[in-house]
């Protein structure tokens, strides 16, 4: 496993600074949070370690392999995965079809092995198909693996969301608020499910969360934006006393008020 390191990244459209000179480290085996107000450049960073985005300077490093500016499938080859925070799932294919199809890249053979189903085709199918087995359980999803991802609720779509990206057996995996929009209960079990993916499956976790109860009770490390710029990171009580993060929030509470 790799540590990730983003260095001097700035991220601009136009005249708009998304990111502003950010250096931070992802350290292996570890759950990484990173907060701010809406707007502050979190998924921006995220579309940036992913390959959705290109930064404007700088240079994010996976080990010792360059990430600044490959492709999102080169990327996810180097076992980096994302979760998005808008259900990124094909509505009309059940939730087993859906984890299949993100598993494809794992499928190496060639169209004349295909086309006779045998030999390594058929071994690698198998593989695959208990790799999926084996999510589909770890996510508790065993009950709706056939039922179509569109009539499922909110909260267990979501789910299905992470286990895509766990299909595609990862060592750093992204998640982009995978508990927005979620009750009370569906919030506990994706918490559950978080820290089971750094303990059991040994995945090295950046969440992306704007829960700070949740943020502090399970995060290693924290991060905080705030307008495309990194204001403050430690261990999870020391940002809580940091008088720029306090002053982060609370403006942000007040322009939700306003």
């Amino acid at each position: 496993m790799d540590s990730l390191k983003v260095d001097d990244v700035t991220l601009s459209f136009g005249g708009l600074q998304a990111l502003s000179h950010v250096n931070l480290a992802i350290e292996e085996g570890l759950i990484t949070s990173i907060i701010g107000p809406n707007g502050a450049g979190k998924t921006s960073l995220l579309n940036c370690i992913s390959g959705f985005y290109h930064p404007t300077h700088g240079e994010i490093l996976y080990g010792e392999r360059r990430l600044t500016s490959a492709s999102p499938h080169r990327i996810s080859s180097l076992g980096i995965a994302r979760a998005f925070q808008n259900i990124e799932l094909f509505s009309g294919l059940s939730v087993l079809d859906n984890l299949m199809l993100a598993r494809h890249r794992h499928l190496k053979y060639s169209i004349f092995h295909a086309l006779f189903y045998w030999g390594k085709t058929s071994r690698l199918e198998a593989e695959n198909r208990g790799y999926v087995e084996d999510v589909i359980d770890f996510m508790e999803l065993e009950p709706h693996r056939k039922k179509t991802v569109g009539s499922l609720s909110y909260g267990i779509q979501k789910r299905v969301e992470v286990a895509r990206a766990l299909t595609l057996g990862p060592k750093l995996l992204l998640l982009d608020e995978p508990m927005a929009g979620m009750n009370i209960q569906e919030k506990e079990d994706m918490v559950r499910f978080v820290i089971d993916i750094q303990k059991e499956r040994n995945i090295t976790v950046v969440l992306v969360e704007h829960d700070l109860g949740v943020v502090m009770d399970i995060s290693d490390r924290v991060y905080v934006f705030d307008f495309g710029e990194l204001i403050g990171g430690g261990r999870p009580d020391a940002v809580a006393a940091d008088p720029k993060v306090i002053e982060a929030y609370i403006g942000e509470e007040e322009r939700n008020e306003a």
